[in-house]
């Protein structure tokens, strides 16, 4: 991640001509002869592309301070064998979820790989004080900590009500979905360790409050998978659990982003506890660890996996909650004012407030051109040879950084799609929510992988804009030619570029089928297969799932579909065997599993959900440009309505 001296001066260049076109833009631009209304949104438009730049400045600042030093602090440290690893406590939070997908989370947690000497508390904490999760924890020898008295406060709640009854050093949070790797204290504890040895030598050197472990995901997302980009773009996430995050950790002041984080047990208890009176206790909470002296850092690699929603009403929902929750904590924390927030800590908490009013500013540049096209409401006064001279070089040249982060993540384009498609259902929650207007009711967000027929009103807004944007661009270039056009051109590049957004929205709304049961792992495991007339075959597996797996024999034996065989898998300390029945065959096989104990049914669990689901990209491909990502969905959509066209006709000639 660190910058090589090129790049520094890039970076830097592309601030200055930002900032001289800013300056213009301030002083020069602002349409101060129309009336009122054009005026006002003037004046809102400079503001957005201000605030807009300012977040970009503040992550470029972050980068030019990332040297070796700082990713030093988050390389795992080596801990002596002879050490004796502080005790943990798990907490599983649960409140309303599937019990199989909580059996998938405790399972992983009691088979997680203690340090030398430590001792693991695995807790679910369950507020829906439901039978069968007492029975699961019971079956899988955990503590199960109920709410008889019920619950007020939400996840916060739950979680504090669980503290009283547990008290080891270190603490771990995990969601009901969110599923550790058997790796994840051997990848965290030995930084409060190290951190502890470091404070015996150096009084200077500060606690650590809390380690926070990157948020991943084991299916794709909305926009992975409804623009048929699951194996070219990573999870819409990812660009700030495992970079933003990365670089505010690196400066000691993480951001806590709600589970698979681990805690000095005391920094919470001085911090308040999880505090319950926002959506977002998480974020809060953070930051009163950081408020409190403690800091905090995240690192590279995931050390869980979750899953995340598949349906366009639920991330909507959740976004939602995410937004009023950090407008409330905001509020509540006074980030802009209180004097007990360092300076520095002060810049990255403004920066994700910021975060979530860019759905208004999306807004506004969306409708900035359309106004001015079918409205002739003016909010820039600019020669086209002026704007061109300050505005171009800075913009090409700040996207182009912003494009080419190091991380290769996520590109800037496909940024602005997921802003595009969220902006028109979060800006008003944010406003409402800044305005102490309140949303009285949430509910936990559903993880399940479906589309809901309804989401298709979800698709309104995009298309009303869709049509506006469409209507501007060929209204403002119908009957001009040659220089006219030219002269034109900035209008047309933002409703172009807009237009193109607002398709991909249309695309990401209108969604695509789900026929997968459960989802795919690639997994190659060496193991055997007794047939029908007891031979045993050797293979290995391709992909492994919930309910089944695809493997090649490795001799020259053939199966036949059907067949109902024994699987046997060894993986390390895993062994695995079921019944399948064989589904198709030839080169590669696939198998449906039909006979499982429930011992072998959590093995299964374990050798599938131990890892990162290497099916997924880790980094976008720089070769599938936005364009070419287009014209592939343009394709399919073509092709889809084409094939339901010729499936009617022939239902109407039967």
């Amino acid at each position: 991640m660190k910058l090589k001296f090129y790049q520094k001066a890039i970076y830097a260049l592309a601030i200055i001509l930002t900032v001289l076109y800013l300056i213009w833009r301030i002083f020069f631009t602002i349409p101060t002869y129309h009336h009122l209304f054009s005026f006002i949104i003037a004046l809102l438009l400079l503001l957005s592309e201000l605030l807009s730049n300012f977040t970009a400045f503040i992550l470029i600042w972050l980068r030019l301070r990332f040297n070796k030093e700082k990713e030093a602090q988050i390389a795992l440290p080596e801990i002596d064998r002879t050490t004796i690893w502080p005790d943990v406590d798990v907490i599983i939070v649960t409140h309303d979820e599937d019990v199989k997908l909580l059996q998938k989370t405790v399972n992983a947690a009691v088979n997680m790989t203690p340090g030398f000497g430590q001792n693991v508390n695995i807790v679910i904490a369950d507020d829906g004080n439901r039978p069968e999760v007492r029975r699961l924890a019971l079956e899988s020898h955990v503590q199960y900590i109920d709410m008889p008295e019920g619950n007020q406060a939400a996840k916060a709640g739950n979680i504090n009500h669980a503290l009283k009854y547990i008290s080891a050093p270190l603490l771990v949070v995990f969601d009901a979905d969110m599923i550790p790797y058997q790796t994840f204290l051997l990848h965290s504890v030995p930084y409060f360790i190290k951190n502890k040895n470091d404070r015996i030598e150096d009084d200077q050197v500060k606690t650590l409050g809390f380690l926070q472990t990157p948020q991943s995901f084991y299916n794709a997302d909305i926009f992975q998978y409804n623009l048929f980009s699951e194996k070219t773009a990573t999870n819409e996430q990812d660009f700030f659990s495992r970079d933003i995050n990365i670089l505010n950790g690196s400066n000691g002041v993480a951001i806590f982003t709600g589970s698979g984080a681990l805690f000095m047990r005391e920094a919470v208890d001085e911090a308040g506890g999880f505090p319950e009176k926002t959506l977002t206790e998480d974020f809060e909470l953070g930051v009163r660890i950081n408020m409190a002296g403690y800091t905090s850092i995240s690192t590279m690699e995931p050390e869980s996996s979750g899953m995340t929603p598949m349906d366009v009403r639920s991330v909507i929902k959740q976004r939602v909650r995410w937004a009023r929750g950090v407008m409330q904590s905001s509020r509540n924390l006074h980030i802009f004012i209180n004097r007990k927030i360092p300076l520095f800590n002060r810049m990255i908490l403004i920066n994700v407030y910021l975060y979530w009013w860019s759905f208004l500013r999306r807004m506004l540049f969306i409708l900035a051109p359309i106004l001015f096209v079918l409205w002739h409401v003016q909010l820039v006064d600019a020669n086209f040879w002026l704007l061109l001279i300050f505005w171009a070089p800075g913009y090409l040249l700040l996207h182009y950084v912003m494009d080419k982060g190091n991380t290769n993540i996520r590109g800037e384009r496909w940024g602005e799609i997921q802003e595009t498609f969220f902006a028109p259902y979060l800006w008003l929650p944010v406003l409402l929510e800044t305005l102490g207007i309140k949303q009285k009711k949430f509910k936990v967000t559903a993880k399940v992988s479906k589309q809901s027929t309804r989401a298709l009103t979800y698709s309104l807004p995009y298309l009303i804009l869709w049509i506006l944007d469409l209507w501007s661009l060929i209204a403002f270039n119908y009957g001009k030619w040659g220089s006219e056009i030219m002269y034109g051109a900035v209008i047309s590049f933002w409703l172009i570029t807009h237009l193109i957004n607002l398709t991909f929205s249309l695309y990401i709304s209108w969604g695509r089928p789900i026929n997968r049961q459960s989802e795919r792992f690639s997994r190659e495991v060496a193991g055997t297969v007794t047939t029908v007339n007891d031979s045993k075959v050797a293979i290995k597996t391709v992909d492994v799932s919930d309910n089944g797996l695809s493997f090649v024999v490795l001799d020259n034996h053939m199966l036949h579909v059907d067949d109902h065989i024994t699987v046997n898998l060894v993986h390390d300390d895993i062994q695995f065997m079921g019944i399948v029945k064989v589904a198709r065959g030839q080169n590669r096989y696939g198998a449906m599993i039909e006979q499982i104990t429930p011992m072998d049914q959590n093995k299964l669990y374990g050798l599938i959900y131990n890892g990162k689901n290497m099916l997924l990209p880790w980094e976008q491909d720089s070769w599938m440009t936005i364009y070419d990502a287009l014209l592939l969905n343009i394709t399919y959509h073509i092709k889809n309505v084409w094939m339901r066209i010729k499936i009617r006709r022939e239902q109407s000639k039967q």
